[in-house]
C-alpha cells in the first residue's frame, strides 16, 4: 500500500507535493498546500492507480462489451455548428486562438463573453457575433450549461464560456467528408428523379445531380462520417488540449494540467458510449475524475496524460469502426446497422430504423406516405434521406432534424428545439416549427416556417420560397413547449444568405465563386398561400385541422386565407342553390375537377394526393 506522501509525489511530480509537518507548510507554494490539505486518501489512491498503471489500449472486442469505453465524436458541432463566415476560419487555429482566449478571459470577470466582445475580438459584425452565440446555444453538450438552458431572447445577456467558444472556433477549420460512391450506380440511375430544367451559376448540375454525379455519390454513411470526424480530432488533439490546459503557477509550459472543469469542456467534442452523458458529467466516464468527491476540489491532471488516454481510445474506436465496416461489406447487412451501411437507394423497400446513437432514419421512401409519431421515435433526432414523390409526417418533439437528397416530396416535421438542416433537395415542401433552420444547395423548394431565429441560406440555392407556418396537429403546442419554441416569434421572412460556396465542404469550385453571395429566398405570394391540413386518419387522435396554427399569420396571409374560405363557401352555396339538369351538373363537376387538378399541379399538392391514394 502506497503512503499518502508517496502517492501524491509519484502521481503529481510536477507539483512536488508533500504532506510535511505543519512547521514546514510555510515553505510550500499556496497551490501545493491547498491541494495537499484537501485531497482525501481514497481519491488520491484511485487517481494514482488510474495514472500510474499503464492504460491499455481498448480493443474492438472490449469496446463492444463495455459501451462506456467507446469514444465517439459529438455529431452536433460538425453537422449543425459550422458557419460559413471566413473570419471564423483560421489557417493555424491554435496559434490564433490561444492569445485570443487569454484576451477574452482578461475582459471577462466570469469567463463568459457576449456578442459585443465576440464582435470586437474577431472583427465580425454584431449580427454574425449573435449568430455565433445562437449556434453555440443549439449545439452545446450539457443541458445544465446556462447558454443552453436560457430563453433565446436572453442568450446574449448570458454569454458563452470562453473555453466552449475557442473549441467552437477551432473546429471551423473542419471540412466535411466527400459524398460516398454508390456500389451500384447503374441501378441507382433508374431510381433517381428527373433533373432540374435550369442551370445554376456554379455548374450546369442541380444539387441532386451534383450529389449523384461522378459515379453517383451519396450522403456518407454514419460510420464514414464518424471515422472522418474522429480522424480530424485525432490529428488536432494536441492543439485542442492546449486550448484547455493551464500551467501550474511557477512552472513552465511543460507542466500543463487540466482541472476537472476544463476537462468537462472536452464533452463539447467527445462523448463516451452510444447514449452520451445521460445525466452523468463527461468527467465521470474518465479514470481521472470518476471517483472525485463533489465536496472537495479534484486534483488537476497532467494534460499529456489526458492526451495519451484520449488518443488510445480514438485509435481503438477507429479500428473498431474499420472492422465493423469490413465485416458488413463482406456479409449481409441488417436493418439495425445504419451506422455502417445505409439502405441502397436502388432498392424499392423502405428503411426506417433507429440508431443507438440517438437518431432515427427514414430513408428511401418513394411514391407513398409515411407517418412517425412521438411514440415511434427512439432518440432525439431524425434524418430523412433520399425520399422522393412522397408525403412524410414526423409529428414529434425533436432536438435535431436533417433532410438530405429528397425531391418532389412534402415533409412535415413537428417541433425541433435545436436545429434543422435541409440540403441537396429539389421541389420539396418543408413544413416545420423550429428554433433555427439552415438550407443549403436546394432548388425550387418552398419552406413553411415557424422559426425563432433567422433562416440561414448557403451554397448553390435557386428559386427558393419561404412562407409562414401553415399547419397544425393536436399535440403541436405541447411539443413546441417541450423543446422551447416560442410561438410569438416567427422570423420566417428574414433569411440570412451567406456565400455560394460552403468553406467546409471538400468539393472544388471555380475560381472567384467563393466571393459570390448565395441566392436568398423570395416570399410566397399571399394569394398563393394555403393552409396544409394533416390527414386525421394518418395520426389518429394526434392530428387536427390547420385552424389551430400557433404562429400568428401576417395580415396579408390572413386576409388571403379568409378570402379563400369565403370564396369556397360562396361556391358551395351556388352549387347547392343551382337548379341544373343532370347533364349541366356533370359539366359543372367536370369543370371543377379540371380546375382543381390544375391547382394541384401548380401548387405541388398533386404528390400528396397521389400518396394518399396509394395508401
Amino acid at each position: 500500500m502506497f503512503s499518502i506522501n508517496h502517492t501524491i509525489t509519484r502521481t503529481l511530480p510536477h507539483l512536488s507535493l508533500s504532506l510535511s509537518p505543519p512547521s514546514s507548510c510555510a515553505r510550500i507554494k499556496d497551490l501545493q498546500l491547498f491541494l495537499s490539505l484537501t485531497i482525501s486518501f481514497s481519491h488520491v489512491f484511485s487517481l494514482c492507480r488510474a495514472m500510474t498503471e499503464p492504460t491499455e489500449p481498448s480493443t474492438s472486442s472490449s469496446l463492444a462489451r463495455d459501451p462506456c469505453t467507446v469514444i465517439h465524436p459529438r455529431r452536433e458541432p460538425f453537422e449543425h455548428g459550422l458557419l460559413p463566415i471566413p473570419r471564423l476560419i483560421f489557417s493555424d487555429p491554435a496559434q490564433t486562438l490561444i492569445p485570443l482566449k487569454q484576451k477574452l478571459l482578461q475582459l471577462s470577470s466570469n469567463q463568459r463573453v457576449d456578442s459585443v466582445a465576440i464582435s470586437d475580438s474577431l472583427q465580425i459584425s454584431i449580427e454574425h457575433a449573435k449568430l455565433v452565440l445562437d449556434t453555440l446555444a443549439s449545439i452545446l453538450h450539457s443541458d445544465s450549461e446556462p447558454l443552453t438552458a436560457t430563453k433565446f431572447s436572453e442568450i446574449d445577456s448570458v454569454g458563452v464560456d470562453v473555453h466552449d467558444l475557442v473549441l467552437f472556433l477551432y473546429i471551423q477549420s473542419y471540412k466535411r467528408i466527400l459524398p460516398r460512391t454508390h456500389k451500384d450506380s447503374v441501378a441507382v440511375a433508374d431510381v433517381w428523379p428527373s433533373t432540374s430544367a435550369f442551370d445554376g451559376f456554379l455548374s450546369a448540375l442541380s444539387p441532386l445531380q451534383l450529389v449523384r454525379s461522378n459515379s453517383r455519390r451519396f450522403m456518407p454513411s454514419q460510420a464514414d462520417e464518424e471515422a472522418h470526424q474522429l480522424s480530424y480530432l485525432q490529428k488536432h488533439l494536441a492543439n485542442i488540449m492546449s486550448l484547455l490546459a493551464e500551467p501550474v503557477e511557477g512552472e513552465g509550459e511543460e507542466s500543463l494540467v487540466l482541472t476537472m472543469d476544463r476537462f468537462e469542456h472536452l464533452g463539447f467534442l467527445f462523448q463516451f458510449g452510444d447514449k452520451g452523458l445521460e445525466g452523468n458529467s463527461f468527467s465521470q466516464c474518465s479514470p481521472f475524475f470518476a471517483n472525485s468527491d463533489p465536496d472537495m476540489p479534484a486534483v488537476p491532471v497532467p494534460a499529456a496524460q489526458v492526451h495519451d488516454w484520449l488518443l488510445q481510445n480514438i485509435v481503438a474506436t477507429l479500428e473498431y469502426i474499420s472492422e465493423r465496416t469490413s465485416s458488413k461489406e463482406n456479409g449481409p447487412s441488417s436493418a439495425s446497422d445504419q451506422d455502417v451501411a445505409m439502405t441502397d437507394a436502388s432498392t424499392v423497400s423502405v428503411k426506417v430504423s433507429s440508431s443507438s446513437r440517438g437518431a432515427s432514419f427514414i430513408e428511401g421512401i418513394s411514391k407513398s406516405s409515411y407517418t412517425k409519431l412521438a411514440s415511434d421515435i427512439k432518440g432525439s433526432s431524425v434524418k430523412v434521406l433520399n425520399c422522393h414523390e412522397s408525403s412524410i409526417y414526423i409529428l414529434a418533439p425533436l432536438r435535431y432534424a436533417t433532410v438530405y437528397g429528397c425531391s418532389d416530396a412534402t415533409i412535415v416535421i413537428g417541433a425541433v428545439g435545436k436545429a434543422v438542416r435541409v440540403e441537396h433537395c429539389e421541389r420539396v415542401h418543408v413544413i416545420v416549427a423550429a428554433k433555427r433552420i439552415c438550407i443549403a444547395n436546394c432548388r425550387e423548394c418552398i419552406f413553411f416556417l415557424g422559426v425563432n431565429q433567422q433562416p440561414l441560406m448557403l451554397g448553390d440555392n435557386h428559386k427558393l420560397q419561404v412562407a409562414p407556418y401553415n399547419t397544425f396537429y393536436s399535440q403541436l403546442e405541447e411539443h413546441m413547449n417541450e423543446v422551447g419554441i416560442v410561438p410569438t416569434v416567427n422570423r420566417w421572412n428574414e433569411p440570412l444568405a451567406f456565400g455560394m460556396v460552403d468553406p467546409h465542404d471538400s468539393l472544388s469550385h471555380p475560381a472567384g465563386v467563393s466571393d459570390v453571395q448565395a441566392e436568398s429566398a423570395t416570399q410566397v405570394d399571399p394569394d398563393q398561400f394555403t393552409s396544409f391540413v394533416i390527414p386525421s386518419w394518418l395520426g389518429g387522435d394526434s392530428t387536427g385541422s390547420a385552424e389551430g396554427n400557433p404562429f400568428t399569420l401576417p395580415d396579408a396571409y390572413m386576409a388571403s386565407k379568409h378570402k379563400n374560405h369565403k370564396n369556397l363557401g360562396e361556391l358551395r352555396q351556388l352549387i347547392r342553390e343551382a337548379s341544373l339538369e343532370e347533364s349541366r351538373k356533370r359539366e359543372l363537376s367536370s369543370a371543377i375537377h379540371v380546375y382543381f387538378k390544375d391547382w394541384l399541379y401548380a401548387s405541388g399538392n398533386i404528390r400528396q394526393l397521389y400518396c394518399l391514394q396509394g395508401d
